[in-house]
């Protein structure tokens, strides 16, 4: 192994040259310090207001372009439909994220929010990604400041890491031009945390990104999280190939996959989750990871569009009973947890 007290990205990329299992072992070693053989869950209700996008991502499947011909808005009643149905199921969280929609109003966003959390008092609701974030404040002039003001003010509890992608700004100029720089992305959270609240991070890999480019990506989140202390979790996503505008070769090995996920455990010690999301990861390489430095998988979804958009098995979502059974055969303690990982059930 490395010296993992030289946090220089030329230093750090030679952990991808470590044995698998030699990897693995320190990862987990970090991992049990933290949190045993718990394996995190919850139960959540991903809501997607609409498809239409100002913005074009080469990467994404989800927004409506050529290759999903099919844009839809979902209207206030149609959303308040959906809630109840996975609040009556015992979803706790509304994991709420949409496209950059041209056509909605600023206070159409808080509007929503409010009434959910009207109507659904315990509700933790969890939105409004930096990306979008930034889309509104390009689009009405608002500060990040006062956006975020008003995410909370209308009952928004903790924001998702959606919209980091890679931190490198000539790969986001050609999978992402337009949109939130990373610097920006940063600033938004950096800002969400001084106000007391909590977010996730993610990182977009197995593109046209090289190692140095996650290596680095880490960094930065290691290094807002030692001012801010402010970040959940993070969450390596692999890039989904299908329907899509980016033409990738070399999709990612599962050795290339695990290697990824334990290398944020080692490099991102400062961050207590790691989690190995089941929507991008497939449930079994999901399970896999938490022998290498994971300790999370998410949750119930009922219903994952983004995704499973790009190709992912992950439309219809999973029961509470097949996460739970799913981690007691892979031999770990499954916990139900809730949005800011308070243990509330261990099985």
């Amino acid at each position: 192994m490395i010296d993992e007290n030289d946090l220089s990205v030329s230093n750090l990329v030679k952990l991808y040259d470590c044995n698998l299992f030699e990897l693995g072992e320190r990862a987990d070693e970090i991992r049990q310090n933290l949190h045993q053989k718990k394996v995190y869950f919850n139960l959540n209700k991903h809501i997607n207001p609409s498809n239409i996008c100002a913005d074009i991502c080469k990467f994404c499947a989800f927004s409506a372009h050529r290759k999903n011909p099919n844009p839809y808005e979902m209207t206030k009643d149609e959303i308040i439909f959906e809630a109840q149905k996975a609040y009556a199921n015992g979803a706790m969280e509304f994991h709420i994220v949409s496209s950059h929609n041209p056509n909605y109003k600023y206070e159409w966003y808080f509007d929503i929010f409010k009434t959910l959390k009207d109507n659904f008092k315990d509700i933790h609701i969890k939105a409004m990604t930096a990306a979008e974030v930034d889309f509104l404040h390009r689009k009405f002039n608002k500060s990040y400041k006062q956006i975020l003001e008003d995410m909370v003010e209308s009952g928004v509890d903790s924001m998702p890491g959606g919209g980091a992608e890679i931190f490198d700004e000539e790969i986001r100029n050609h999978i992402c031009k337009g949109k939130v720089s990373s610097q920006n992305w940063l600033e938004i959270h950096q800002i969400w945390h001084s106000m007391g609240k909590k977010s996730n991070a993610t990182m977009l890999f197995g593109h046209i990104e090289k190692r140095e480019h996650r290596i680095a990506h880490m960094l930065k989140i290691r290094e807002l999280q030692e001012q801010s202390g402010g970040f959940n979790a993070f969450i390596p996503l692999l890039y989904q190939k299908q329907n899509n505008f980016l033409d990738v070769k070399d999709f990612p090995s599962g050795i290339e996959i695990l290697k990824t996920i334990a290398i944020s455990r080692i490099v991102l010690s400062n961050v207590p989750n790691i989690k190995a999301y089941w929507a991008t990861l497939g449930l079994n390489l999901a399970m896999v990871a938490q022998e290498f430095g994971a300790n999370d998988i998410d949750g119930t979804i009922e219903r994952e569009n983004i995704q499973s958009a790009g190709g992912a098995n992950s439309k219809k979502g999973l029961s509470k009973e097949m996460l739970i059974s799913q981690i007691k055969d892979a031999g770990f303690v499954p916990v139900l947890r809730d949005s800011l990982y308070n243990e509330l059930e261990s099985f």
